[in-house]
């Protein structure tokens, strides 16, 4: 569950929400819509602790009953895909899927070997363990990206424009990976986006709009 209380997020003179509440339930997708520029994606840097230049922020954030607010980013739990991949250029795939792992994941390496190949399986990218990150396409690149949230095993998970650079069918096979983990994973997810037609996600799980004021 994620909890948002009493968020005040401003630059200077120019407020971008205040006293903003909601909750998100465990596999609950919940949409946050305002006009382009309003802070939607500031707001999902705040919940993640991200540092933001100029930002002044208050309000809290709990995490399956847990005060995360004053936590640094890495200690958070908190998954964040971005609209870019951002992968990182030296490492092949299945570095990059394995950098975010847990202590727990990694402790053995024929079982992060392992969870790595089920996950490329499942994302009809098998085999790809030791291809160079810039080779792949950019819909790879993106179930990449996805894949490495997935592995870090996060308790929410962030979407800020994931699906805007895809074409349909790219866009498609990220819903369907994207339902997936969500129900295995059982986690709350904000998602950020102006496209009109992830207002009717076609995946399993409940979306809810949020507006930001």
């Amino acid at each position: 569950m994620l909890n948002i209380t009493h968020a005040s997020l401003s630059f200077g003179s120019q407020i971008l929400c205040e006293q903003l509440d909601f909750t998100l339930n465990n596999g609950e997708i919940g949409m946050l819509m305002a006009p382009s520029g309003a802070g939607k994606s500031t707001l999902l840097k705040w919940i993640a602790g991200l540092s933001v230049d100029g930002l002044h922020a208050t309000g809290s954030i709990a995490l399956n009953h847990c005060d995360v607010s004053n936590l640094p980013a890495e200690k958070r739990r908190i998954g964040f895909l971005f609209q870019q991949p951002y992968l990182f250029p030296h490492l092949n795939v299945a570095e990059n899927i394995s950098f975010g792992m847990p202590a727990s994941a990694s402790a053995s390496l024929a079982r992060r070997e392992d969870k790595i190949a089920s996950l490329l399986d499942a994302a009809d990218m098998a085999g790809y363990e030791a291809r160079d990150s810039e080779t792949l396409s950019g819909g790879q690149q993106a179930r990449i990206a996805l894949l490495r949230v997935v592995a870090s095993e996060p308790q929410a998970l962030l979407l800020d424009e994931p699906f805007a650079s895809l074409d349909d069918v790219q866009r498609e096979r990220m819903l369907v990976l994207l339902s997936s983990y969500i129900s295995e994973l059982d986690i709350p997810v904000l998602m950020v986006s102006h496209d009109p037609r992830d207002r009717n996600l076609s995946i399993a799980q409940p979306v809810r709009t949020l507006q930001l004021s």
